[in-house]
């Protein structure tokens, strides 16, 4: 019955939630359009059909692995950028772009990796060709290509893979 009102339940408390968040109040006139917003987010899901994520329990080891190694990734990158800005010029001249080849196909773990890849400071998901499986990547400090698919692959990939395939 509620799913007849409200197709997308957890999503409309999410988006609520935050909305709720972010006005930083609870007033009655913030409430409602917060559900306002939140009912239309959640029927704006319906049009876009999206399928249906396969996550399993079982996926949850390899879920915290990944959040944790993002975690210490993102605190990492912003040492290392903050090195970078308040460095001398010689730091900042090997920003650059680079393609990687990628194993991971389906369109949900692609997503996460390319909020990781974004929300890391010193790089920037710039496009992605499904069609040849490859991703153009900014990064701020490019010294060795391999290195960084190296640490793309071996780091994020392969557990999203597990994740997510």
């Amino acid at each position: 019955m509620i799913r007849r009102v409200l197709p997308h339940p957890f999503l409309f408390v999410a988006l609520l939630v935050m909305w709720l968040m972010l006005n930083q109040s609870l007033a009655p006139g913030t409430f409602v359009f917060g559900a306002l917003v939140a009912f239309g987010g959640s029927w704006a899901m319906v049009a876009l059909d999206p399928p249906r994520a396969r996550l399993r329990l079982s996926r949850l080891p390899p879920a915290l692995r990944l959040a944790g190694r993002v975690l210490v990734d993102v605190f990492r990158s912003n040492l290392a950028v903050a090195r970078i800005i308040l460095g001398g010029a010689e730091r900042r001249t090997h920003s650059g772009f680079m393609t990687l080849r990628l194993d991971l196909t389906d369109r949900y773990g692609l997503a996460v990796l390319a909020i990781i890849m974004t929300c890391t400071p010193g790089t920037q998901w710039v496009h992605y060709d499904p069609a040849r499986g490859t991703l153009l990547l900014h990064v701020l400090d490019l010294v060795d290509e391999r290195q960084w698919a190296n640490l793309i692959k071996q780091r994020y990939e392969t557990l999203l893979r597990e994740i997510f395939e």
